[in-house]
């Protein structure tokens, strides 16, 4: 096998055989590593709801109404607590998104 175009020939195909295997191998690992961040957000909000509705629970507990509340004037009370809170709410997911963004860019740093 003296010939020249079949020694390129072969270590072309061998090139494009581990060119291909690296990139599969790379693809692979990126998309594991993309379904653990997805499992442990949604498991990190599954957390958060629950936190939230506990101790959303715990406040209405705490909370008495008079007795000649209805049930409408009770429901309106709740969707006016709930509006004053979403300004926090959001303001605190905001700055969830910022740390997950800075811890993201730590991790790429720490990687290279």
């Amino acid at each position: 096998m003296s010939n020249p175009v079949t020694n390129a020939f072969f270590f072309g195909r061998a090139l494009a055989e581990v060119l291909s295997d690296k990139l599969e191998e790379s693809f692979t690992n990126a998309m594991s590593d993309l379904g653990k961040f997805d499992a442990e957000q949604r498991e990190n909000l599954r957390q958060f709801i629950e936190e939230v509705q506990l101790r959303a629970e715990q406040a209405a507990g705490n909370t008495s109404y008079p007795s000649n509340v209805t049930s409408n004037s009770s429901s309106k009370i709740n969707i006016d607590i709930n509006n004053t809170h979403s300004e926090d709410l959001q303001a605190m997911l905001d700055q969830l998104r910022a740390e997950i963004a800075t811890l993201r860019a730590e991790l790429k740093k720490y990687r290279n």
